[in-house]
């Protein structure tokens, strides 16, 4: 016997999940992801990686701008999925489709919940140096990421772990647990632990003023904010007139004043310890280490970036 299930996401991040998926026994009956966007040069029309790969396997795709319709309820209520498993989807599920009869919403959540409920758990996680995030598979209800859990997964956090690598780690076991859970809904096994709202930390998006880097923070804090904000969007700072993304850097136990660059290895001062500048991305050229960058372009020791 196998599940009729709708996917819902919009991700790479949710790419591995449904190809467990649809590689099961299980019937996948409609995949729903965020709509094509214009990319701003030519109007090319961008479809999510989940659209592309759904499309790949010649599923139904559905893109509605919103799931508040009659339309979009009377689809799915008309599909009678067992269940619909969510991973990043961008959207928020009107009451009225949660509360299908013969539907079951689960939800892949990239953290342990109660904590970081929202938007961005994984650059939360890493701003906030935490040591441990990990996975929740948790029951959704209206409220923000508050339903009750069936399965928690934890990972342990690297040091230099960063938004890209810690997507794949948590994508990846995703991915190998998914249909043991499938499995056991199947079965009618399945247990929820309810959340300690009391408990909860939202991780809020990640808001464009955020990605400057603020040289009058502690260097860790700094560190973490550009592990937190890599590949995309990016820590950065004002190099003269060039804006600079910083790629990876590491914190040196060396003082300067806050914005100073202090050496020709482009280490800058903060307001505890300093930043050692390891790769970088100049505003309209290609990524590059510092030592290939600081070939072709001058820096200035002593003077202080908080000038600029």
């Amino acid at each position: 016997m196998s599940l009729k299930i709708i996917f819902m996401g919009t991700p790479e991040f949710s790419v591995p999940i449904l190809k467990t998926i649809e590689a099961s026994k299980h019937k996948i009956i409609a995949v729903y992801t965020q709509p094509p966007k214009k990319k701003s040069r030519g109007q090319k029309i961008i479809k999510s990686p989940v659209h592309e790969y759904a499309q790949q396997m010649k599923l139904t795709v559905r893109c509605p701008a919103s799931l508040d319709s009659e339309e979009e309820y009377n689809f799915i209520k008309m599909l009678n999925a067992d269940i619909a498993i969510v991973v990043a989807y961008g959207k928020l599920l009107p009451l009225k489709i949660l509360n299908l009869n013969n539907t079951k919403f689960l939800n892949i959540h990239a953290s342990l919940l109660p904590k970081w409920r929202g938007a961005a758990p994984i650059q939360r996680a890493i701003m906030n140096m935490d040591k441990v995030t990990g996975i929740s598979i948790m029951k959704i209800i209206e409220e923000l990421d508050a339903g009750p859990v069936m399965k928690f997964i934890k990972i342990d956090l690297k040091k230099d772990s960063n938004y890209e690598s810690l997507s794949h780690e948590i994508s990846s076991l995703s991915s190998s647990v998914i249909i043991d859970c499938l499995d056991i809904v199947e079965k009618g096994k399945e247990r929820f632990i309810p959340q300690d709202s009391t408990k909860a930390t939202y991780a809020k998006k990640i808001k464009k003023e955020e990605t400057k880097i603020n040289w009058n923070d502690k260097a860790k804090n700094i560190v973490a904010k550009i592990n937190a904000l890599y590949p995309n969007p990016g820590s950065w700072f004002k190099l003269g007139k060039s804006r600079i993304k910083v790629l990876k850097a590491k914190e040196i136990k060396i003082q300067g004043n806050p914005g100073e660059i202090i050496n020709e290895k482009l280490t800058i001062g903060s307001s505890e310890n300093s930043v050692q500048i390891l790769k970088l991305q100049k505003e309209g050229k290609k990524s590059m280490k510092v030592n290939d960058f600081l070939v072709g372009n001058k820096i200035d020791v002593g003077s202080n970036l908080n000038e600029t």
